[in-house]
């Protein structure tokens, strides 16, 4: 994935267009627990009151979390018969 195309501002501009009449505004950053990887709250100023996370993934910033799970190894918890 090519990260130019996934930095945060080309998201905010994508998913919620701000213009000088309705800007967009950041009203949370943080990390989340569970993975620390960081994350941001995007609102605008519509009427509808418009806010979208944004996730940071190694490659850049998406709107969906990262993965919490790693890859496993599938197996079989059965005993031998006998």
């Amino acid at each position: 994935m090519n990260t130019a195309q996934h930095s945060l501002r080309a998201l905010v501009d994508k998913w919620l267009a701000p213009t000088a009449a309705t800007p967009a505004h950041v009203t949370r950053f943080s990390r989340m627990s569970s993975n620390h990887r960081r994350f941001v709250s995007v609102e605008t100023t519509r009427r509808t009151g418009t806010t979208i996370f944004f996730f940071r993934h190694d490659d850049g910033w998406c709107v969906f979390p990262p993965s919490t799970q790693g890859p496993t190894i599938g197996g079989s918890a059965r005993t031998p018969a006998g």
